[in-house]
C-alpha cells in the first residue's frame, strides 16, 4: 500500500507488476529449437563433468588433498549456479509461456548471487592454495590444514551470502511498472531497469560491490601468482619449471575466463553494450564456463587423468598403455 501511495504522490503513471516475462532469445523464433538442443547438450556435459569430478575426487584416495578439496567444491558451485539459470532457460525455449513470478525471480537472483559470489572468492582461495604448494612444498600439508581449508571455504560462502542478501533485498524493495525482462534470467541490471522508481542507489551499490569484490579477488590472485612465478624461476631444472607451472595453468585459465566475463557485465558503464551483447556475455559465464571448468582441470591435469585411468581399471575395463 505504501508503494502504491508513493507512486501516486510522484504522479507516475504505471501499473504494479507481480510477474515478469523473460524475453530470452525471442528475436529469433526459428532458432528456438536448435538453441534448445545446443544448450541442453551443454547442460548435460556440465552435469556429467562436474558430478564426475566430485565423484572422482571422493573415490580416489590420492586426490584427497587441499587442492582437490577446493576443486570439488568449485565443481559443486558450478553445478549449482548454472542449475539456477539453465533449466528455466531450456523450458522457455520450447514453450510460449515464458513468465516467472516475482517470488521466483527473487529466488533465482538470490541463489545466483550466492553461488556467483562464492565462486569469485573460491578461485582466490585456490590461488592461495597453489601459492603455498609451490612456495612451501615440504610444509604444504601442515600449512593447509583441515581448519584452514574450512576457513578458506567458509569465507567465500559468507561473501556470497552478503552479496545475495544485499542485491536481492535492494532490488525487490523497488516497485516495477514494466514486465518484460530483456534477458534469459533475472539478472540484477535487467530487473532494476524495469522499476518506475529511482534506481541510482541500486546501481551504485552494484557497481561499488562489484568493483570491491573484483579488485580484492583479482589483486589477491595476481599477488599469489607473482609469488608463484618468483618461486618457479628459482627452480634450476627446465623440466621442473614446466611441471610446476603446469599445475597452476589450469587454475589461471579458469580465473582469467571467469573474472574477464564478470568485469564486462557488472563493472563497465551500463550503456556501454547493447542488451543482446549483455545476454551473450552472460550466457558465457552462466552456461559455458561451468562446462569448461571440469574440462580445463581434467585435460590439463595429469593427476586427474591418472585417477580416471585407475577408476576405469578398477571397474574391469583394460586400457591401452
Amino acid at each position: 500500500m505504501k508503494k502504491i501511495q508513493f507512486i501516486q504522490m510522484a504522479n507516475i503513471n504505471c501499473t504494479m507488476v507481480y510477474e515478469f516475462i523473460l524475453l530470452g532469445f525471442a528475436g529469433s523464433p526459428e532458432l528456438q529449437f536448435p538453441l534448445f538442443i545446443f544448450f541442453l547438450m551443454v547442460y548435460l556435459i556440465t552435469l556429467v563433468g562436474n558430478l564426475g569430478m566430485i565423484l572422482l575426487i571422493r573415490i580416489d584416495a590420492r586426490l584427497r588433498t587441499p587442492m582437490y578439496f577446493f576443486l570439488s567444491n568449485l565443481s559443486f558451485v558450478d553445478l549449482c549456479y548454472t542449475s539456477v539459470v539453465t533449466p528455466k532457460m531450456l523450458m522457455d525455449f520450447v514453450r510460449d509461456n515464458k513468465t516467472i513470478s516475482l517470488a521466483g525471480c527473487a529466488a533465482q537472483m538470490w541463489f545466483f548471487g550466492l553461488f556467483l559470489g562464492v565462486e569469485s572468492f573460491l578461485l582466490a582461495s585456490m590461488a592461495y592454495d597453489r601459492y603455498v604448494a609451490i612456495s612451501n612444498p615440504l610444509l604444504y600439508t601442515i600449512i593447509m590444514s583441515r581448519k584452514l581449508c574450512a576457513q578458506l571455504l567458509a569465507g567465500p560462502y559468507f561473501v556470497g551470502l552478503v552479496n545475495a542478501i544485499t542485491h536481492t533485498g535492494l532490488t525487490f524493495q523497488l516497485t516495477f511498472c514494466k514486465s518484460k525482462i530483456n534477458h534469459f534470467f533475472c539478472d540484477i541490471p535487467a530487473v532494476i531497469s524495469l522499476s518506475c522508481l529511482d534506481t541510482r542507489i541500486n546501481k551504485t551499490v552494484l557497481f561499488v560491490m562489484s568493483c570491491a569484490f573484483g579488485i580484492f579477488t583479482t589483486s589477491f590472485v595476481i599477488v599469489s601468482y607473482l609469488y608463484i612465478l618468483s618461486a618457479i624461476l628459482k627452480i634450476h631444472s627446465t623440466e621442473g619449471r614446466r611441471k610446476t607451472f603446469s599445475t597452476c595453468s589450469s587454475h589461471l585459465t579458469a580465473v582469467s575466463i571467469f573474472y574477464g566475463t564478470l568485469f564486462f557485465i557488472y563493472v563497465r558503464p551500463s550503456n556501454r553494450f547493447s542488451a543482446d551483447q549483455d545476454k551473450f556475455i552472460s550466457m558465457f559465464y552462466t552456461v559455458v564456463i561451468p562446462m569448461l571448468n571440469p574440462l580445463i582441470y581434467s585435460v590439463r591435469n595429469k593427476e586427474v587423468k591418472d585417477a580416471v585411468r585407475r577408476v576405469i581399471r578398477a571397474k574391469g575395463f583394460p586400457l591401452k598403455q
